[in-house]
């Protein structure tokens, strides 16, 4: 949590992480909404009928990691959007086991409403959500956050796992 590894800014070094990149909500809410129109032009249920509802499990969980990670964000004062500028490297809670628990928690809401709703289509867009998210997002992310913390973010990146 510390910013003891804090690299000075320089010319090449971005001051946020997604400045000028589509904000990790957004795709997700265009993911979901793609995938509810596609659903009601063209139904392709995938759960067996009376299963649907134990997609509240993930959704709950979601929830749960959502609001887990985001109040480590606050306890280290650091702030949550990535287009504002990152005071510190969080490795408490869910951030001792995943990099990005929020991006977690927004996949499994993801797919605890297809579960829900008996949606392929949403399944099909999380899997674009997540390959965009990783491919854009998170590689610019990991990119600014070694530029700006330096061994701090490295020695975390090598010990706690991208994803789960």
């Amino acid at each position: 949590m510390s910013s003891a590894g804090q690299q000075p800014p320089d010319a090449t070094t971005p001051s946020v992480a997604n400045a000028g990149v589509v904000r990790p909500p957004v795709v997700v809410l265009a993911s979901l909404l793609l995938g509810a129109a596609l659903t009601v032009v063209w139904p392709f249920p995938f759960v067996p009928p009376g299963l649907h509802l134990i997609g509240a499990v993930p959704i709950a969980m979601a929830a749960a990691l959502f609001a887990y990670a985001i109040s480590q964000f606050r306890t280290a004062g650091t702030p949550v959007p990535g287009h504002q500028p990152t005071a510190a490297i969080v490795r408490t809670g869910p951030y001792r086991f995943s990099r990005n628990p929020i991006y977690v928690a927004f996949f499994t809401f993801q797919l605890g409403t297809a579960i829900v709703v008996n949606s392929v289509w949403l399944v099909a867009t999380l899997i674009a959500t997540v390959a965009t998210i990783a491919a854009v997002v998170v590689t610019r992310e990991e990119r600014y956050l070694t530029e700006r913390f330096g061994a701090e973010y490295l020695e975390y990146k090598t010990s706690v796992r991208r994803w789960l």
